[in-house]
């Protein structure tokens, strides 16, 4: 058998199985190397493809997800490629969001598969189940992050979700309580084990997170102060 060796452990022989040349070299992928081919009808024909082929790969234009799904490149991709490189609350918020919503949704979808129009079609989802359009924003956020690390991989030629826009931030005006009626609520809430809280949440103009984040060691009684030192994530 006449072969060429060349680069990346490329090489060129004659087949076997029928008339022509075959070239054949290995690319990386998520589940380790992986053998390539190439053809043509002559040696020159398949060392000029395989050439070109093993320049698409060091150029990183070669991609091979393979039978990966969303989902299975969401299940490592948190804690391999984000844990150590945002705050924790944020690695949380990021989990919780793959988890309850994006995979649900999109896991069964094979990564290279994905368009732009399954994710469009995933936030006017959500929309109509009544999310908010900062939250879906905040999962279009989190699909372009993680499809970014996959293109950068070579996983995938391209991030679907740098054409998939996000719905436009949807601003809902604040209906604050009158005084009569913060009066009236602190009254109702005498006596209940939130009572407390209920008193921070209408005069210390803490948000939700800040107020449900608070211990009693944040809480100076003597002096009248407390301190936020957490924020709690509602698990949207």
């Amino acid at each position: 058998m006449s072969k060429k060796r060349g680069n990346n452990e490329g090489s060129v022989y004659k087949r076997k199985d029928g008339p022509g040349w075959r070239g054949a070299y290995t690319i990386q992928t998520i589940k380790g190397p992986k053998r390539r081919y190439v053809s043509g009808k002559t040696r020159a024909e398949a060392a000029a493809k395989l050439a070109k082929a093993m320049s698409d790969g060091e150029d990183g234009l070669v991609f091979d997800a393979g039978k990966l799904t969303l989902g299975e490149y969401l299940e490592r991709w948190p804690t391999g490629s984000v844990k150590n490189s945002v705050r924790e609350v944020t690695f949380e918020s990021y989990e919780r969001l793959v988890r309850k919503h994006i995979t649900p949704a999109l896991g069964s979808n094979k990564l290279k598969a994905l368009t732009a129009l399954h994710l469009r079609d995933f936030y006017q989802q959500k929309l109509a189940e009544g999310l908010s359009s900062r939250t879906v924003r905040y999962l279009h956020a989190v699909l372009h992050k993680a499809l970014k690390q996959a293109a950068d991989d070579g996983l995938i030629p391209r991030n679907a979700a740098a054409s998939a826009k996000p719905p436009q931030l949807r601003q809902v005006e604040m209906s604050p309580l009158s005084p009569t009626q913060a009066k009236a609520f602190l009254e109702a809430a005498q006596g209940d084990r939130l009572e407390a809280l209920y008193v921070l949440a209408i005069t210390a103009g803490l948000k939700q997170g800040e107020l449900l984040g608070l211990k009693w060691e944040d809480v100076e009684l003597e002096s009248g102060s407390l301190q936020v030192r957490r924020t709690l994530s509602n698990g949207t």
